[in-house]
């Protein structure tokens, strides 16, 4: 394991636990639905934690792959909901400003959403997020690139 001991998954935790829900949330907009998958994925990582070379990345992605799955999952069952009621069920979301714009992200296609999110919330550059995604980082800039146009369109700002 290259980025730190065998008897370190406790400090990897703790320091990772929080970005890890944010980011699961905006994927999701769906705060139990984040703190769920993340947990599934830190339960995940220890068990493999051994084997892991790169815990952040390798924790961003398992949550990234489970909120997709998690999309399509919700979009088959929003769907038979809708067949049986006209009610559409309610989402619980965190109380926040921002609300609205993460909303939009999680209205992107699902890579760009993921890009947007990795890049604007956790901060990171371009080379991490395209090792995270297993791309190159030129995908990574092109997901971007539409990303932000797409935001700048939904959201009606325009340079």
């Amino acid at each position: 394991m290259a980025d730190g001991e065998a008897g370190s998954f406790d400090g990897f935790y703790l320091a990772e636990y929080r970005a890890v829900v944010g980011l699961a949330f905006v994927l999701t907009g769906d705060l139990r639905l984040a703190e769920d998958l993340t947990q599934d994925a830190f339960t995940a990582a220890w068990r493999n934690w051994a084997e892991i070379v790169n815990p952040s990345g390798w924790i961003r992605s398992v949550v990234s792959n489970k909120a997709r799955s998690s999309w399509r999952r919700r979009f088959v069952s929003q769907r038979v909901a809708d067949a049986l009621a006209n009610t559409a069920a309610t989402v619980e979301q965190l109380p926040d400003d921002t609300s609205g714009f993460w909303e939009q992200v999680r209205a992107l296609p699902k890579r760009q959403a993921q890009v947007v999110a990795l890049f604007y919330l956790d901060d990171l550059p371009v080379s991490e997020i395209a090792g995270l995604l297993g791309c190159e980082e030129s995908t990574v800039r092109k997901h971007l690139s539409r990303g932000r146009r797409n935001l700048a369109s939904r959201l009606g700002v325009h340079p």
